[in-house]
């Protein structure tokens, strides 16, 4: 796969100012999201959340998964923290539906166990949210997985990113965001770090390859691409990255029938 793209200036995606947050914000896979040690492309462009950051990426959350994982026949638990985005039309007053990567839960076997999603989650405006699965791809040949927050969130708090209602364009830019784990930018999950204005090399009706940087931890976050009116629109979810300038991601067209029917509440 070809990394030849460049990279425009930072534009688009990345020049909204955020609102102001309340309070500091700190400064069965795998090739797919290897350490920071192993990257070898150029230097990192992602940037960090910020006051000077867009103000949706707030929708954006960590991911948190107890599960059980079985070696050499025996069973133990595991944590898997990944990323979400809070997802729902920008017409409705709340919303209580996140979309993550199907492998973040590929572990999650005991359900009587909480699966918490925090927004800001370091912040003042810190907010954890216990939720429920609700559909999946069934492996990571679709790996994408809806998941039903106990409690919605509503607008005035943080506002949800509406689907993107087709694919997204290969001519423009996108913006890949997720918690990702690295020691650098990414202070080993403390933080959203995001690429702000990287390419989609190749695009497919179930999987987009892009030049966008992402490390493990980032699986489950958000692709965004900015609509006519330079809206927000949920694009993808990061599926796998070398954290260098190789990431894939599973495009939203993928599951947003299963999408629509989880936000109008259609059994």
């Amino acid at each position: 796969m070809s990394h030849s793209a460049k990279k425009p200036p930072a534009q688009t995606a990345s020049q909204l100012p955020l609102r102001a947050l309340a309070g500091a914000v700190l400064p069965t896979l795998l090739w797919i999201l290897l350490p920071a040690a192993a990257a070898t492309a150029g230097p990192d462009t992602r940037e960090r959340l910020s006051a000077g950051s867009p103000a949706w990426l707030q929708a954006i959350g960590q991911l948190t998964v107890p599960g059980l994982k079985t070696e050499q026949g025996r069973e133990r638990h595991h944590t898997e923290r990944c990323s979400a985005t809070l997802v729902g039309p920008a017409d409705q007053p709340q919303a209580d539906l996140i979309i993550t990567a199907w492998h973040c839960l590929e572990a999650y076997r005991d359900l009587s166990r909480t699966i918490t999603f925090t927004l800001l989650p370091h912040s003042s405006a810190r907010r954890e949210l216990s939720a429920r699965p609700y559909a999946d791809g069934g492996g990571m040949a679709a790996d994408w997985a809806l998941l039903r927050l106990n409690d919605p969130v509503p607008r005035s708090e943080v506002a949800a990113i509406p689907l993107h209602p087709g694919l997204a364009d290969a001519e423009q830019t996108i913006l890949m965001a997720g918690y990702s784990r690295d020691a650098g930018i990414g202070l080993s999950g403390g933080i959203l770090s995001y690429d702000p204005a990287c390419r989609i090399t190749h695009n497919t009706a179930r999987q987009g390859y892009t030049n966008c940087t992402a490390h493990k931890g980032a699986s489950g976050g958000a692709v965004i691409q900015l609509g006519a009116q330079g809206e927000p629109l949920l694009s993808g979810i990061i599926s796998e990255g070398d954290g260098a300038q190789d990431s894939r991601f599973v495009p939203v067209a993928v599951m947003r029938a299963a999408a629509q029917r989880a936000i109008l509440r259609v059994p």
